[in-house]
């Protein structure tokens, strides 16, 4: 008995052996995944042409507050698609359109000033204008012995006089003028404060992240959303110093990306590092002089990620493939497919 198995243990192996039989396991989300990506993906890639994986990027820009204050409203949410310059959120503004209020009336009150000014110069040009005359005579007078040398000095006194108030009204006007400059400026620095309290996005983008909600007060430089620039779609890969060297700016490439497999993206060159990543600490033989990598960063053309826009989502891993060599043909399964 205790080297046999018992009737029961055997009655249930055959239970297991059938149920494996007619029900055999399913297999896991992964393993079929992994089967679709080598379905789609090339067996072998023909002299000429180098592979490596990356993911998807995109430029983040961090929409943040210039000033501290409250949030009043955020408009936007999460996935959301955005325009340039569309109003994301908006600052509580109530005590920056009481300082416009007040710049706003100390320039009403320095135009009146100017007004009143340019008023007393015209009084006092009247008033020198006679003083003038009534010198004139009192010295034609005084010349021909008709007039005393006090009444002379009398009316050069007042002439004096009436030039000094002048210069005082004049002064005044000058005075008005540069407090209606004062108050402009002061209002046009209110009103780029206003204009600042209204988050706006920088270029066409996705929201991404909305990091603060309305209420919240917030200090400046205080981030309230993240944007994914759609109009800078990139995939980042490290390739071998070989590969690297015969790749040149603008060359095309192709993308597959592992969820959607079935595709072929084109995509361009657009930078390719100076500096090897990854440099080993003794580079003399062949070897490890194959071990440097040189960052590559692939772009996806404008008008496709314009056109896919809705479908376009960064952070999805996929598989790189470059043309080393102008002189080849993409093969067949690299030439592009685009979903219809």
């Amino acid at each position: 008995m205790r080297h046999g198995m018992s009737g029961l243990s055997r009655q249930m192996a055959v239970a297991l052996v059938a149920a494996l039989a007619i029900f055999p396991p399913a297999a896991t989300a992964n393993e079929k995944l992994d089967a679709l990506i080598e379905k789609f993906h090339p067996k072998a890639l023909p002299g000429g042409f180098a592979s490596a994986n990356g993911r998807l990027e995109s430029e983040q820009v961090e929409i943040a507050t210039k000033l501290p204050g409250r949030i009043a409203e955020v408009l936007v949410k999460e996935g959301e698609a955005v325009d340039q310059g569309q109003v994301l959120a908006r600052m509580d503004v109530a005590d920056v359109r009481a300082q416009l209020s007040a710049a706003e009336a100390l320039e009403r009150r320095a135009q009146q000033a100017r007004a009143l000014a340019e008023a007393v110069i015209a009084q006092r040009e009247s008033e020198l204008k006679l003083a003038e005359q009534e010198c004139a005579r009192a010295e034609a007078l005084f010349d021909k012995g008709f007039a005393t040398a006090a009444l002379r000095d009398q009316r050069q006194s007042i002439r004096n006089v009436a030039f000094a108030a002048l210069n005082a009204g004049k002064a005044s006007l000058n005075d008005s003028v540069a407090a209606i400059d004062a108050a402009r400026a002061e209002i046009t620095r209110i009103n780029t404060l206003l204009d600042d309290s209204a988050l706006k996005a920088p270029r066409r983008g996705r929201i991404q992240y909305r990091l603060a909600q309305a209420g919240e007060v917030l200090g400046a430089g205080s981030r309230v959303l993240t944007l994914i620039d759609l109009t800078d779609v990139y995939m980042t890969v490290f390739v071998p110093a070989h590969v690297a060297t015969l790749l040149a700016y603008d060359d095309d490439a192709r993308l597959i990306i592992d969820a959607i497999p079935q595709y072929v993206i084109p995509a361009k060159v657009s930078f390719i590092a100076s500096e090897a990543q990854f440099t080993p600490k003794v580079v003399e033989t062949l070897e490890e002089r194959e071990k440097l990598m040189f960052r590559v960063k692939l772009t996806l053309p404008p008008d496709l990620l314009r056109k896919y826009e809705q479908e376009v989502k960064t952070g999805v891993r996929g598989m790189a493939y470059l043309r080393i060599d102008r002189n080849k043909d993409w093969p067949d399964a690299l030439k592009v497919k685009l979903p219809q």
